[in-house]
């Protein structure tokens, strides 16, 4: 959609500090709730380093529960009648002491708690604030959903890197002053392309279609039906319309091409299950030529001429034509009875599928 009204609730996943107040316009980078994720719990058994019983460990104990402590600070030692005799007891970890148990002889030692901050992700206005836990965004922008994708959030400028959308996008097409850019490509992206992006700190590539074998290569195991986001790769992959090469469709091209140079919000976080998540591009603010955003998320129905894209193998990511609308229920693969539509493909082809089967492509 060139422009609409977004709502993104930013929420922390443990109860913290809410920072951003109702009303206030953030940037995309701004940290609008944080909290302190606790650190973890190692275990030492003072009680069998110092050959003692487990009663006797608070007696030889130089730290007491609470006391903070460096790694390889000395936490215990016991007192021998001969100095060379003596044994001593350090910390593994920078922490604090949590508990001295005088049944089991083991002290808990717990490392500092880890800052989680939350960005707004997106530039927006706080129109809700759900306290101890986050804000709710609204925005105005251009929204792209993608079909796939690998990677979290990230922000960068929109760099268009090749002249169509059904042009691959080619390991020379990412220049070096692409770092910290969100790089448009065309019908496909190699192994060697991303590769490259990575090297040279791109934050996202988006691209009509990769290879599920690249795809493998680079994260080393296959993706099943959980949620993607949380890939440490060093970018973020959105692909528009399937595996394989596929050109981006013309008018997402169109879009993308429009808001070159502007910033981006983008998150390539995926999931095909129930509670469908999306990779999205969200740009805030008009296009040129767009003179107000759309309030609604369309008519809630299909006609025919509708531009749809498949969402199910065997057509998986295929865009086309809404033809026709049978009424009457069909057998389909899985021998049920459904509702299915005529899609009219690019190249005349008519193919038969269930409704459920499809999303409509807005414009």
């Amino acid at each position: 959609m060139p422009c609409t009204l977004l709502k993104k609730k930013r929420l922390l996943p443990i109860p913290g500090q809410v920072l951003a107040q109702l009303g206030q316009k953030v940037e995309a980078l701004d940290v609008v709730a944080k909290t302190e994720l606790p650190g973890k719990v190692f275990s030492v058994n003072v009680a069998n380093r110092l050959a003692a019983g487990p009663e006797e460990v608070k007696g030889f104990m130089l730290k007491g529960e609470g006391d903070t402590v460096k790694k390889g600070e000395i936490i215990a030692e016991n007192k021998p009648f001969f100095k060379w005799f003596k044994t001593s007891v350090d910390s593994p970890v920078d922490g604090t002491i949590e508990a001295i148990s005088d049944v089991t002889g083991q002290v808990l030692l717990r490392e500092p708690p880890k800052v989680l901050p939350i960005k707004a992700y997106v530039k927006g206005s706080v129109v809700e604030v759900t306290p101890n836990f986050g804000v709710t965004l609204e925005a105005e922008g251009t929204f792209i959903q993608g079909i796939f994708g690998i990677g979290g959030e990230t922000n960068g400028e929109i760099v268009i890197a090749v002249a169509s959308p059904d042009e691959d996008l080619e390991p020379e097409s990412i220049k070096e002053n692409y770092k910290g850019k969100i790089v448009v490509g065309g019908k496909h992206a190699s192994l060697s392309t991303i590769k490259r992006a990575i090297e040279l700190g791109v934050h996202a590539i988006v691209v009509g279609g990769i290879h599920d074998r690249d795809l493998r290569q680079l994260l080393g195991y296959d993706i099943g039906v959980a949620v993607t986001g949380t890939e440490q790769i060093g970018l973020t992959v959105i692909v528009t319309e399937g595996f394989g090469s596929i050109p981006m469709a013309e008018y997402t091209f169109k879009l993308l091409s429009s808001r070159n140079g502007e910033k981006a919000s983008v998150s390539g976080a995926t999931q095909i299950r129930a509670g469908v998540m999306r990779p999205e591009i969200i740009i805030p603010g008009f296009p040129k030529n767009v003179t107000e955003c759309k309030k609604d998320q369309g008519r809630g129905w299909i006609e025919p001429g509708d531009p749809i894209r498949i969402i199910r193998e065997p057509h998986f990511g295929v865009i086309g034509t809404v033809k026709s609308l049978p009424s009457e229920l069909t057998v389909i693969g899985s021998e049920s009875h459904a509702r299915v539509l005529e899609v009219l493909l690019d190249g005349g082809e008519v193919i038969v599928v269930p409704r459920a089967n499809i999303e409509v492509l807005e414009k």
